[in-house]
């Protein structure tokens, strides 16, 4: 992005205004020692509005002051509000306000770079656009929403910044498209592989540690070789799968594809030094944000403050601006060619990190964070018991149910409350429980379910019921089904039996004999 470090004098007290409050943001974004509040973010984010509609009519007399058509711009104080927006948009994510419009503008930031950085690459498929459409349009929506809504018919302002921003977004979505659209159907199959390839590759690359086994580059090499087989003449030119002809359209994307994946194979092999020694610095910051990054998607449930993506963000677009036509400088002002590639890689996947963690942000205050956790880790429990074939006692529901109730107690009202609040995300926090509390009665109707049909199929036949468990007339003859004739001796013998039984019962040891009870009574 092309702008102007000059601040013009009629701009300064604006650019003091944006500063305080990105420093009474920054402030509140750096104190973990309460959770962060709507209320004390929306009022800050209601003067910034007003004092960008004050920079909008200082910017209208100044044009019709010097009469001119265009002023120089983007300044530093566009560069200001840009960084001051995404701080805010962070803010209104950590307190659960993310299906509003003004917390979309660090989505719609993070998709820019993103889109600036795959048509910079040229390398890019249909499934990589899928996702970014999908976002789009959801904040698209979001926008449109928040424009019927008659309550906020006074911030036609914010929205026309936001609606700004998602033109830009949806200009380099559409050019990144037509790209696409110029590629033939039957040569798809080869882009695809060809790109999966180089990503490959570029993983291997990015890698810290030396790879011990040379299996994963054998593999590639292959599929490059079938490739060149398959689908390559001898002049080098791509040919449809089908046809066995040379497609003119796309040629020179493939073929520029396939160079580089050549060309990586053979840095992995032959070279020792990923990136130019004086790269090297650059190189280590990007692999560290890129770790932290990826650190963060498995733990950011716990540990995550939406705000915190901010310095990472940061870092980064700080690293991306400094590039000059396209290459990183070193700190003596060269641009090695060496390890480039590497580094825009590593450079683009931190982007796309960002973005993961933030489109996997719930609308959920993090006040009510550690609740939304035990709910969820509950609702998968269960799930996966239900997976499992259910249970076989209703014992084993008692945690969970022990569980469940204890978080239902701590509603008030049919609310969580927190320090006497009521935090953002209460829909999504009792729709969970209800659904936690449904899963378990599902789970005990199932097993009663089974029960009964296990006792049915183990019922026996009439006729061949032993005991009582015999029915109506039948129920004493089936008693002794296995001889109905021997019925007398059967008597004869039970009653021989319960002599026996009598005369051979013995006393217990603090009962007195016989001879004792009659010595006791003389």
């Amino acid at each position: 992005m092309v702008n102007s470090n000059e601040i013009p004098k009629v701009e300064q007290p604006i650019y003091d205004k944006i500063g305080e409050y990105r420093e009474q943001l920054t402030a509140l974004k750096m104190d973990h020692s309460k959770f962060m509040k709507s209320t004390d973010i929306v009022p800050i984010y209601r003067k910034m509005i007003a004092t960008i509609n004050e920079l909008k009519v200082i910017r209208r007399q100044e044009k019709a002051d010097l009469h001119l058509e265009h002023l120089d711009l983007p300044n530093k104080v566009d560069l200001l509000i840009d960084e001051t927006f995404q701080v805010v948009s962070l803010c209104l994510m950590t307190v659960g306000l993310t299906r509003t419009a003004p917390a979309t503008y660090v989505s719609l930031s993070t998709v820019q770079r993103l889109l600036e950085h795959i048509g910079e690459s040229e390398i890019y498929t249909h499934l990589d656009l899928v996702p970014i459409e999908k976002r789009l349009k959801e904040i698209e929506d979001i926008i449109s929403q928040d424009e019927a809504d008659q309550s906020l018919a006074d911030r036609e302002d914010e929205h026309e910044l936001l609606k700004f921003k998602l033109k830009q977004c949806k200009n380099e979505y559409n050019s990144l498209l037509k790209v696409l659209e110029k590629v033939p159907k039957s040569l798809e199959p080869i882009l695809n592989s060809l790109i999966s390839i180089r990503r490959a590759l570029m993983s291997i690359l990015a890698h810290t540690k030396v790879i011990q086994s040379d299996d994963e580059l054998h593999v590639i090499q292959k599929e490059l070789n079938e490739i060149k087989t398959q689908n390559i003449d001898k002049e080098g030119n791509f040919l449809d799968p089908e046809t066995k002809e040379v497609v003119v359209e796309s040629q020179g994307l493939l073929k520029g594809l396939y160079y580089d994946c050549m060309v990586l194979v053979k840095d992995i092999l032959f070279n020792d030094d990923k990136v130019d020694p004086a790269l090297k610095e650059i190189f280590n910051t990007l692999l560290e944000i890129k770790s932290n990054l990826e650190g963060l998607l498995i733990t950011s449930r716990w540990t995550l403050r939406k705000t915190d993506l901010f310095q990472y963000q940061k870092q980064l677009d700080a690293i991306d601006n400094a590039r000059q036509n396209g290459y990183f400088v070193a700190p003596d002002g060269s641009t090695p060619k060496k390890g480039q590639i590497i580094l825009l890689y590593l450079l683009r996947r931190s982007y796309a990190t960002i973005y993961k963690l933030l489109e996997s942000s719930e609308p959920v205050s993090e006040a009510l964070q550690p609740l939304h956790n035990q709910l969820t880790t509950v609702r998968r429990c269960l799930i996966d018991l239900k997976t499992m074939g259910g249970i076989s006692s209703l014992r084993e529901l008692y945690p969970y149910q022990l569980k469940l109730a204890s978080l239902d107690n701590l509603r008030v009202d049919g609310k969580f409350m927190v320090d006497g609040e009521i935090p953002e995300g209460q829909g999504t926090l009792n729709a969970l429980l209800s659904e936690c509390f449904d899963i378990t009665h599902e789970l005990t109707i199932e097993m009663y379910e089974r029960n009964e049909n296990s006792d049915d199929q183990d019922a026996p036949v009439e006729g061949l019921v032993i005991g009582t468990k015999g029915n109506g007339e039948n129920r004493e003859q089936n008693y002794d089904y296995e001889d109905p004739n021997a019925q007398g001796h059967e008597n004869e013998d039970d009653e021989e039996d319960e002599e026996d039984d009598e005369d051979s019962e013995e006393l217990p040891s603090y009962a007195p004999t016989p001879n004792e009870s009659d010595a006791d009574s003389t």
